[in-house]
């Protein structure tokens, strides 16, 4: 059978991947409309995933338990999708999936000061267009009221440098096992948010998780599932595709969140956001294809 004739499936799960989390924003906000925080919502979603993975795996736990450097792991996973998860409830859906998507540029510098990967102008010029089309989105209307979302921009920024950090730390140890490697993300991304959470909601910031009740919980449960699924369409697409296709599928997350939230009347898009999303899509679409240096 020819290449080209099995490329499909791991092609359909990556754009699985995408497509689950480019359309998370619209049961997240029905969860926090139920009065389930996005970070409790996060902490339920990988506790799912972090059960199945002991069930199958349990012996990775080992591996968390003797490698400081999976902690760090377990720390960018979580920092990720806490941010992203809280940012895309609480923002306008297009703009911050942008900024998360400015992941290439903060990958240049921690693959400089991490691996020590040097600065290429193809780098250079990544950072100057990603730079660009950050300004142009963040950029205020001149002509009616100003529509920075500062939190949540904010959290969309902070979700891309961690989601940068998780993929450099992952190159870092790419020789360890994937299930503990994937074992160590679900835990982050079931106790970090949880840890930041208990602590907003001491200060009186956040709200307490609700008591259970079916409506929430069944969601929850569904979402956590899908999470699960999608996670595991990611790892079998991506170990069968050049990881310059990966990325470029990867990229239909944007596309998801734009359709759906257009649809769903979140989102109106301008000029000047279509404008600064091209020039964060030609950075992230450079980075995919350059593959002569690696930064």
């Amino acid at each position: 059978m020819k290449p080209s004739q099995v490329m499909w499936r791991p092609c359909l799960g990556l754009l699985f991947n995408a497509f689950v989390w480019g359309v998370s924003w619209l049961p997240l906000r029905h969860l926090q409309n139920m009065g389930l925080h996005p970070l409790w919502a996060t902490t339920v979603f990988f506790a799912l995933g972090a059960f199945f993975i002991t069930l199958w795996q349990p012996q990775a736990w080992r591996d968390i338990g003797r490698s400081r450097a999976m902690w760090y792991l377990a720390i960018a996973s979580g920092s990720t999708n806490a941010a992203f998860n809280w940012a895309v409830s609480a923002g306008d859906v297009v703009r911050v999936v942008l900024l998360f998507y400015l992941m290439p540029l903060w990958a240049i510098g921690l693959s400089w000061a991490m691996m020590g990967e040097r600065i290429t102008p193809h780098a250079i010029l990544r950072v100057l267009l990603a730079l660009g089309g950050a300004v142009m989105v963040l950029w205020p209307e001149q002509t009616s009221q100003a529509s920075f979302n500062g939190w949540a921009d904010v959290m969309g920024l902070i979700g891309g440098f961690c989601f940068a950090w998780t993929n450099v730390l992952l190159r870092q140890q790419a020789q360890s096992a994937a299930s503990s490697r994937a074992l160590a993300m679900f835990v982050g991304g079931t106790l970090w948010p949880l840890a930041v959470g208990i602590g907003l909601y001491a200060f009186g910031w956040i709200s307490p998780m609700p008591a259970l009740q079916w409506p929430w919980v069944v969601l929850a449960l569904s979402m956590a599932l899908a999470f699960f699924i999608s996670n595991l369409a990611l790892q079998y697409g991506a170990a069968r595709l050049p990881v310059q296709i990966t990325a470029v599928v990867m990229l239909t997350e944007i596309l998801f969140a734009t359709v759906s939230s257009m649809v769903w009347g979140e989102t109106v898009l301008t000029l000047q956001v279509v404008g600064g999303g091209a020039l964060i899509l030609l950075a992230a679409l450079l980075a995919s294809f350059d593959t002569k240096h690696s930064s």
